[in-house]
């Protein structure tokens, strides 16, 4: 593994039963990410982008090959160890918002840290400098359904971001909002992405978050089509 990179596959295939056979996910996956990069997975449905962005988050294992995360082995951790891994060190974004309705906004931020033995006072520091991240101190006693689908997605990159994680997966973010919400949640990432350091790996077909990327890594049937890096982007 390179000395940069924080994610390193190398040979990676990934397979799951299907009747008496298997289906072939990812097939000889060979990639790095390195420390502070704002990288895509590209590629239409059922091109093994998600799969791929599920085995760096440790939820899922590769059938062969490694994936190494911060220098651990995927394969080798335990389902403890796994938890440990995600709960400290990645933070997840998904398409659908998944946040706790019965909660508000600042306690759906402050679930991220209960389980890292934080102590009271730490945890009101860190949900609160998330919330001012991303523009939300006004709306932190609201619940859920008070919130639009932007406010919504921006609580969700506030509760990614509080335990200041080394990398964020990010699995079509922008899928349920609109242009303009979309372009003010990826201004968000890309601003905390520069600040932070923060490593974030995308799984997109948005053509919108694409401009924005880095580099973006096309996959097609399991394998990977091509990888660029971007010099022409939109910038934070």
């Amino acid at each position: 593994m390179e000395k940069d990179a924080i994610v390193s596959i190398k040979n990676l295939t990934k397979q799951f039963p299907v009747g008496k056979g298997h289906f072939t996910a990812l097939s000889d996956v060979n990639i790095e990410f390195g420390v502070g990069e704002f990288a895509g997975l590209v590629g239409p449905s059922g091109s093994g982008k998600t799969t791929l962005l599920n085995i760096i988050g440790s939820l899922d294992t590769p059938t062969a090959g490694t994936a190494m995360v911060m220098g651990q082995s995927i394969s080798d951790l335990s389902h403890k160890q796994s938890a440990l891994l995600r709960s400290r060190h990645i933070g997840f974004i998904f398409q659908t918002f998944n946040l706790l309705p019965v909660y508000t906004v600042y306690e759906n931020v402050e679930f991220a840290l209960l389980l890292q033995r934080m102590n009271s006072v730490e945890r009101h520091k860190a949900v609160m400098e998330a919330l001012e991240w991303v523009g939300l101190i006004d709306k932190m006693k609201s619940k859920p359904s008070m919130l639009s689908g932007g406010e919504s997605q921006r609580v969700a990159i506030a509760r990614a971001m509080v335990k200041k994680p080394k990398i964020v997966l990010a699995d079509e973010p922008t899928a349920n909002l609109d242009s303009k919400n979309s372009h003010h949640i990826l201004q968000t990432m890309k601003k905390l992405n520069k600040e932070l350091k923060v490593t974030f790996i995308f799984a997109t077909h948005d053509e919108k978050v694409m401009k924005y990327l880095d580099r973006i890594v096309n996959l097609a049937d399991g394998k990977i089509a091509a990888d660029e890096r971007i010099t022409d982007h939109i910038k934070a």
